[in-house]
């Protein structure tokens, strides 16, 4: 095994334990987590044409379902905390750090584990796009209901969340596709029918700036739970409800896609495949991971930044919880993909 295919299996596993393990110099570098996460949205999106964007049925069906959870999920749990006798300043903890794990959109990042899963980086930046959007959207008027102490209006909540999110996800999108224009535009009017590619050398830095990312927020968790104070069913019931929120969103996200397959429009970038043979040959397969990791993957950064903000601080420990449990999943699909045999994935990508 090569360096780089012992990277490509164990990266983010190897940046879990690295950021927890030194959480006093990490947790001290979250301000370089913004450049960070622009520049490796940039490289992403310069795979991608803007003009190959294309809303596809599940991308309704994913978002619909996604908010229609956070409802039943923050309602059902504060009911039940009541039924249990579970103390107000605890219920509303827990049920707002179970409801995070539902509202967080789609991690600006989440294209980069599809592409080298063999999912549509088309169609999962399509609604990466449409995700944070209408999060920006949901999230103040829906969060004064849950947080009945905050003070901003509807459109102050929004405006906040906006200028958060426009920054992160917009400028590297515009910067690429202006790019892209600019290099068509120039090979043009020299006479030249080539067009801009992302050079394959440039092609795994996202990845690796996703890994670097995750150690520094893996540092800041790990500081969270070592030193916020809390009730020891509370950090029992977020850690195993994000457990079971992120399995289930992934889950029926992969159920969705299968089940309402989008082909990609026109010829879209890969990287690198780590197991050639794990690459779905289906549209149905390639929807199954494109929108299981839509759905699953969350903007946990975000997240937590939003509890911090407008809810109980201390609900971000759903959040932070999540950002493990997502990461750790993603490390299995990595070492799954990377050691199925060719015979058992054509098996399952024409179930």
């Amino acid at each position: 095994m090569t360096i780089r295919q012992f990277i490509d299996k164990y990266a983010l596993a190897l940046s879990m334990v690295m950021g927890a393990a030194g959480y006093p110099l990490f947790r001290h570098l979250t301000p370089v987590l913004p450049p960070m996460i622009g520049l490796m949205l940039f490289f992403t999106f310069c795979k991608v044409n803007p003009l190959d964007l294309r809303l596809h049925s599940w991308h309704w069906l994913v978002l619909g379902m996604q908010m229609l959870l956070t409802l039943v999920v923050f309602y059902g749990s504060a009911w039940c905390c009541r039924r249990l006798g579970v103390p107000e300043p605890d219920n509303m903890v827990i049920s707002q750090g179970l409801m995070v794990c539902f509202i967080m959109p789609t991690a600006t990042a989440a294209p980069i584990i599809a592409g080298k899963l063999g999912g549509s980086i088309q169609n999962l930046t399509t609604f990466t796009l449409l995700s944070n959007i209408a999060t920006a959207i949901i999230v103040p008027a829906f969060f004064p209901l849950v947080h009945p102490e905050g003070q901003m209006s509807f459109m102050a909540e929004m405006l906040v969340i906006l200028r958060r999110i426009a920054p992160l996800l917009l400028l590297p999108f515009v910067a690429a596709w202006l790019l892209r224009l600019g290099y068509d535009g120039w090979q043009m009017r020299h006479g030249s029918d080539k067009r801009f590619v992302l050079p394959l050398g440039w092609a795994q830095v996202p990845f690796y700036l996703w890994a670097g990312t995750l150690v520094i927020l893996m540092g800041d968790i790990t500081y969270t739970l070592l030193h916020d104070s809390y009730r020891w069913y509370t950090l029992v019931v977020l850690l195993v409800g994000s457990l079971i929120a992120c399995l289930g969103q992934y889950k029926l996200g992969q159920r969705i896609g299968y089940r309402h397959p989008a082909p990609s429009k026109g010829k879209e970038y890969k990287d690198v495949v780590i197991n050639p043979a794990a690459v779905p040959t289906t549209m149905s397969g390639v929807s199954r991971i494109t929108a299981g990791q839509a759905f699953g993957q969350k903007n946990t950064t975000l997240g937590i930044w939003m509890c911090h903000a407008f809810l109980n601080p201390l609900s971000a420990i759903g959040a932070a919880a999540y950002i493990i449990w997502q990461n750790a999943f993603n490390s299995v699909q990595l070492y799954r993909a990377a050691n199925m045999p060719a015979t058992t994935s054509n098996k399952c990508n024409n179930e």
